[in-house]
């Protein structure tokens, strides 16, 4: 249960951020949850309408409901990750961003094109994974992990 939670709230910050974010560049919410769509049946997505939004919002909290469940079952064998949280924390959202931009998204069924990758949109993207997913998850699993222990 609180991986579900803790997931869903580092899900939702990322998820705010990049709304926020894309907003700004004239990208809709609707247009957001597309493109994550798009990774798992392609560019079919992009007329998917409202069902195609909800398999975006599906798969964005699947992602980080995962990366939760990974980083909560790391910090079981590995005590470090418990006791340097921040530190562990950012290193997680930093190798995140690593494994998703370039080995899960390139080998998905989003579109590539290079246009719209930004120094903006990159440094977006890297500090939003460092703040609102690694250093979220770390902080509260080690606060979940300690009150169980006590």
């Amino acid at each position: 249960m609180t991986i579900l939670w803790i997931g869903l709230f580092a899900g939702t910050l990322d998820i705010t951020d990049n709304l926020i974010f894309n907003q700004l560049r004239g990208i809709t919410p609707k247009m957001v949850f597309h493109y994550i769509a798009s990774g798992l049946v392609g560019a079919r997505a992009f007329r998917g309408g409202l069902a195609s939004v909800a398999l975006g919002v599906a798969i964005h909290y699947t992602i980080a409901l995962t990366w939760t469940g990974v980083f909560y079952a790391a910090s079981r064998k590995l005590t470090i990750l418990s006791r340097r949280p921040v530190a562990s924390g950012l290193v997680y959202g930093g190798a995140i961003y690593v494994y998703m931009n370039f080995i899960v998204l390139p080998l998905s069924g989003v579109p590539h094109p290079r246009s719209t990758v930004t120094i903006a949109s990159r440094v977006n993207g890297v500090l939003a994974l460092l703040l609102f997913i690694g250093l979220p998850v770390s902080l509260l699993i080690r606060r979940y992990a300690s009150e169980r222990h006590h």
